[in-house]
């Protein structure tokens, strides 16, 4: 058994899955970046080749299902530790177990993989309601971020149907990349915040005016520091308006 080592794109994990099967079976997955080597075993650089992309890509989507592809990709975009070899091991057991792979939620390969997109979908629907878009200069909607994993583009649908026709960015300023949106359609690109335009006066105003309105309209006898942090925990304030001059 042997290490595979990939360039940390979702195609190059799929790439390596395929070696599994075909060339020789995989202790683990890692990223190159990130690979310790050890005395247990040796390792392999894996190059991403889109055949053999397309190939793991087409039978989990055939021997377990579409459902099950997309929960694959969700645990790739999570931060959870050794995620790449938890995919492995779900999809050896969706191969043998197909759709039903699932609903096999004692079983701990299964569990580790809910666990992890559970957490991916709790920040989507967290962030949902608490992004502060600001208006720039040039009419732009902006929205810095910073989440714990990588989700920007699962915020994609709610935020086009929400803004349908206006231009906005959702800057995930940890990892430099945006999700821009206009009419329905949408990219991701690298971004930094260089590239932005200043606040227009409107904006400038209107976050006087909100921020006026939080601090007195607060009852303070009421104020629950706990429950606050609870439903809109700390490490979020820093990009939420009402917290902003």
């Amino acid at each position: 058994m042997v290490d595979y080592l990939y360039d940390g794109t979702f195609e190059g994990l799929l790439t390596c899955i395929y070696h599994h099967y075909y060339t020789e079976k995989a202790s683990g997955i890692f990223r190159k970046e990130e690979y310790q080597s050890t005395m247990l075993g040796g390792y392999q650089e894996v190059e991403t080749e889109e055949e053999k992309t397309i190939t793991v890509y087409e039978a989990i989507e055939k021997k377990i299902s579409s459902e099950d592809l997309k929960r694959v990709y969700k645990v790739f975009m999570s931060s959870v530790a050794n995620k790449e070899t938890k995919i492995l091991n779900y999809v050896r057991l969706g191969f043998v177990k197909g759709s039903c792979v699932s609903m096999l939620h004692g079983d701990p390969i299964v569990y580790e993989v809910q666990q992890a997109e559970r957490k991916v979908n709790g920040e989507v629907h967290r962030l949902k309601g608490l992004i502060r878009f600001s208006e720039l200069g040039n009419k732009v909607l902006y929205s810095p971020i910073e989440p714990d994993h990588d989700l920007i583009e699962f915020l994609a649908d709610h935020f086009c149907d929400r803004f349908k026709n206006e231009p906005f960015i959702i800057h995930d300023v940890k990892r430099s990349k945006a999700l821009i949106a206009y009419q329905g359609s949408w990219y991701i690109s690298r971004f930094t915040k260089d590239e932005l335009s200043p606040l227009s006066e409107e904006e400038k105003e209107y976050r006087r005016l909100w921020k006026s309105y939080f601090e007195n309209m607060a009852i303070r006898e009421r104020i629950n520091p706990r429950c606050q942090k609870n439903l809109m925990p700390v490490r979020y304030w820093k990009h939420l308006t009402e917290f902003q001059l």
